[in-house]
C-alpha cells in the first residue's frame, strides 16, 4: 500500500472536513497517480468529495466503524476491520495498486502497512485541525525524493517519495 496526502509545514492535512488548500496540479497528480486503482479512506473523507461520491475511474474501499448508510452505495467496498479489508484487497484487487488517502485516523491505522507515501508538500502552514503522521520523525520511513517546485495560487509545494526501511527495531518481514 502507498500513502497519498498533501501536508503543510506541521503535516496538517484538513481543516472542518476539507482541504487546506485548492491545488489544481497536485489534484492533476492524485488523479493520474490512483487512476485505474484502489483509493482505501474513512466515511468522512468520501463524504466530503463532491456529491459524497466514489472518486470515477478508481475502485474505492471505504474502512469505517459505520459500515451500514454506506454499504448501499453503488461501486464501494465497506469493511468494518482491517483484517477484513486486507482480505477483500487481495482477493478481489490482485495486481492494483492500493493507495490511502485519508482521513487522518484511516492514515494512522493503515500507515504500518504502507510501504511507501507520496506526499505533496507545502511550504505553508494552515490552521488545521487533521494532521497526516510526521514522516520526517518516523524512524521506518526515509525521504528518497523531491519533485521539482510549483507555485499555484499563492502556494509553493514539492512532490516527495518516502520508503519504508526495512529492518527497523527488528521488523523485517515482507509488506
Amino acid at each position: 500500500m502507498t500513502a497519498i496526502a498533501v501536508v503543510d509545514r506541521c503535516w496538517g492535512i484538513g481543516r472542518a472536513g476539507r482541504l487546506l488548500a485548492h491545488l489544481p496540479g497536485d489534484l492533476k497528480f492524485f488523479r493520474q497517480t490512483t487512476l485505474g486503482e484502489v483509493v482505501v479512506m474513512g466515511r468522512k473523507t468520501l463524504e466530503s468529495l463532491p456529491g459524497g461520491k466514489p472518486l470515477d475511474g478508481r475502485d474505492t474501499v471505504i474502512l469505517s466503524r459505520k459500515p451500514e448508510p454506506l454499504s448501499s452505495a453503488l461501486g464501494i467496498e465497506v469493511y468494518d476491520s482491517i483484517g477484513a479489508m486486507l482480505s477483500g484487497l487481495s482477493a478481489a484487487h490482485k495486481g492494483q495498486a492500493v493507495y490511502v488517502c485519508g482521513g487522518g485516523e484511516i492514515y494512522r491505522l493503515l500507515l504500518s502497512y504502507c510501504d511507501e507515501a507520496l506526499i505533496t508538500k507545502m511550504d505553508a502552514e494552515f490552521d488545521a485541525d487533521v494532521y497526516f503522521p510526521d514522516l520526517d520523525r518516523q524512524p521506518d520511513f526515509e525521504l528518497v525524493d523531491t519533485g521539482e517546485g510549483q507555485v499555484e495560487n499563492g502556494i509553493r509545494y514539492y512532490v516527495t517519495r518516502y520508503r519504508r526501511i526495512r529492518n527497523v527495531r527488528g521488523r523485517n518481514e515482507p509488506r
